[in-house]
């Protein structure tokens, strides 16, 4: 399997940027998930799973590592009063600790389609980047196992053309520079179903469809073992046992 896409996410559950190539760590894509929406009054973080105007602003990085917002009315900003009234309550752009100890708190999500009970409890995220678990610091989708889905809807780091990133499952793999050992797949929440910029519908038959021939899980994750560069081309391949 050949990477086919790379994408970054600096603000978590905002579009990222499209990638030629892309430096990877122990903590993922560099500046991946950096940064997060907060609310101010309840102090939880926001996630479109509860606040799906999220996925019509975008994020990139700049040159100086700072980070900005793109509105969909293409304002440009990284005010947390342009961010508010945008959003229609008090929020604050809010920058991963380095030392990591913070561990966010996040909204659960009022969504009626959220199959299994325990998603409606707020949940924590992972210390340092706004990473939904401290499993998950890069994840990887194969076009064979998307089939016809828009892979945008499923916001991987990597996108491989071809198939068979599920049977990698539990061993050491190198992809560009990098060599990483691939976990267990993840699990699906309703933000897929969500509707995106682009021409993407809201499609309940998505996350349905997950649950029904796939147990709820789709991609997989990996634990970065040495970094490196990965660029577009890139080939994933299994190290011998």
């Amino acid at each position: 399997m050949r990477v086919l896409e790379l994408w970054r996410y600096p603000v978590k559950s905002l579009q990222g940027e499209r990638l030629a190539e892309a430096e990877i760590d122990a903590l993922g894509v560099a500046g991946d998930r950096r940064w997060a929406l907060f609310d101010r009054d309840s102090g939880l973080g926001l996630t479109a799973r509860r606040v799906p105007e999220l996925l019509f602003g975008a994020a990139r990085l700049r040159p100086d590592g700072r980070v900005e917002v793109v509105l969909p009315d293409g304002t440009v900003t990284g005010d947390d009063a342009v961010l508010s009234a945008w959003l229609g309550r008090r929020v604050e752009l809010r920058e991963a600790l380095e030392d990591g100890d913070d561990v966010p708190t996040y909204e659960a999500p009022t969504d009626e389609e959220v199959p299994d009970p325990t998603e409606w409890l707020q949940w924590e995220g992972a210390p340092g980047p706004f990473h939904d678990s401290p499993r998950i610091r890069l994840s990887l989708v194969s076009t064979g196992t998307l089939g016809p889905w828009d892979r945008r809807r499923f916001r991987a780091n990597v996108v491989l053309d071809g198939e068979g990133e599920d049977r990698l499952q539990g061993r050491e793999a190198v992809l560009g520079e990098v060599r990483v050992r691939v976990g267990v797949p993840i699990a699906r929440c309703v933000m897929t179903t969500r509707p995106q910029p682009g021409g993407i519908g809201r499609d309940t038959s998505v996350l349905k469809t997950i649950h029904r021939e796939r147990g709820g899980l789709l991609a997989v994750r990996a634990a970065v073992l040495q970094p490196g560069t990965v660029r577009v081309g890139d080939v994933l391949a299994p190290t011998a046992d």
